[in-house]
């Protein structure tokens, strides 16, 4: 118990009408309980991980004035899983998002399979049905009829009590695809995108979110490129229509070219990089680093060579301005072509520079703290000046 006193009274509810539901931080409401929450008012420790009951609800003569609250509640009929569209994770996410604010707002529930009186006594016909009471009214509560995702949700209690979420907003990296942005954001992009067409109520679709996610964090620098979207086919059904989507989920790669093909590799972070670095011509690694090929030139590589096997510093400097000019160029159409102009120079005037410049670049790489962007260009670096010295790549590293 945290022994916190908050008043509850006559409150808005978003009451969902459920059964066998366990969620923490959702209230649940029963018969005996429901109208002293709702039309009362008393003041009680109360626990959020805690459901009310008799046990810690106090009877109606410990009344006391203060402030009053607002509460939703849902109704279920079924155990997890659910298949209506309100998952009971997202139910539970909003019961968070106002934990804390107990005392303006309560999220609850009542299981209308072991209290069907109370469904019967608001015309509960169907499940989930969630309905909001308004603080200080005692007649008909207001049905919900908007949509079932966590920030719908969020955003109908804050409008109507007035209570902000503690929800920290996350901007996802995977592009959100809908009917009406699919041809500009695809078709007619230039680039190369992989597509997810999924359910929302779809387990596999659900398991592999999050590595889905992490494979558009690790393409972020290469937006220019490569797209990795998402589409939900239950809402925005045309697309999937249109490329025979039967199941969730159905992964099609879109090629800069226009073609299109289904991909049916594997679903780990790697499997996906591999995939796109074969298709997009990419260099990525898992966690978004480049791989340690990234950057280098061939021809500029065999020269690099040949420099470091010389034996004469005039047969070297023969060597460093082949090079140099090669270098020139290749300028124009690789932007890694003056590394190698300035590695070997640097060399040809120190030698022992390509060991002591691969150490400072593999201690900078390790640092989190550098952007993406740098990271890129270190790591670049890092593999070239790899080429004039036994430096090891900065594979393993990255």
């Amino acid at each position: 118990m945290l022994g916190k006193k908050i008043v509850l009274g006559a409150f808005a509810t978003i009451l969902s009408f459920v059964a066998t539901v366990a969620a923490d931080s959702v209230l649940a409401l029963t018969p005996k309980d429901f109208d002293k929450a709702r039309f009362r008012f008393f003041t009680l420790p109360l626990d959020p991980l805690l459901p009310l009951s008799s046990s810690t609800l106090p009877g109606a003569d410990t009344a006391s004035s203060g402030t009053r609250l607002d509460i939703i509640t849902i109704a279920t009929n079924g155990p997890p899983p659910f298949t209506w569209g309100l998952r009971l994770n997202i139910y539970e996410e909003l019961g968070q998002a106002f934990s804390g604010k107990e005392e303006q707002v309560l999220i609850a529930k009542v299981d209308a399979d072991a209290h069907r009186e109370l469904g019967s006594r608001y015309d509960v016909k169907g499940f989930p049905t969630l309905k909001w009471f308004p603080k200080g009214v005692n007649g008909d509560p207001e049905d919900y009829s908007g949509g079932r995702d966590l920030d719908s949700l969020t955003a109908f209690v804050t409008k109507k009590s007035g209570v902000k979420s503690s929800i920290v907003k996350v901007i996802p990296s995977v592009t959100v695809l809908t009917d009406a942005t699919f041809d500009s954001e695809v078709l007619a992009s230039g680039k190369n995108v992989l597509v997810e067409f999924y359910a929302p109520w779809c387990g596999h679709c659900k398991n592999l979110a999050p590595t889905y996610e992490k494979v558009a964090e690790d393409f972020l620098n290469d937006k220019k490129t490569v797209t990795i979207a998402n589409l939900d086919a239950t809402v925005d059904t045309a697309s999937a229509e249109k490329y025979g989507v039967k199941g969730f989920p159905t992964i099609k790669f879109f090629a800069a070219d226009g073609t299109v093909e289904d991909y049916n590799g594997g679903r780990s972070e790697q499997d996906f990089i591999d995939f796109i670095n074969k298709k997009a011509g990419t260099q990525r690694v898992a966690g978004g680093s480049l791989n340690a090929e990234a950057g280098r030139i061939a021809e500029l590589d065999t020269l690099a060579e040949k420099f470091s096997k010389a034996s004469s510093k005039d047969e070297k400097k023969a060597i460093s301005d082949e090079a140099i000019t090669l270098a020139a160029s290749l300028a124009s159409t690789n932007s890694s072509a003056k590394y190698y102009t300035r590695f070997f120079e640097k060399t040809l005037a120190t030698p022992a520079y390509p060991v002591t410049e691969a150490a400072r670049l593999a201690k900078i790489i390790k640092n989190k703290s550098v952007n993406r962007a740098r990271l890129d260009e270190f790591s670049i670096r890092h593999n070239i000046i790899s080429a004039f010295s036994s430096a090891p790549a900065a594979k393993d590293e990255l």
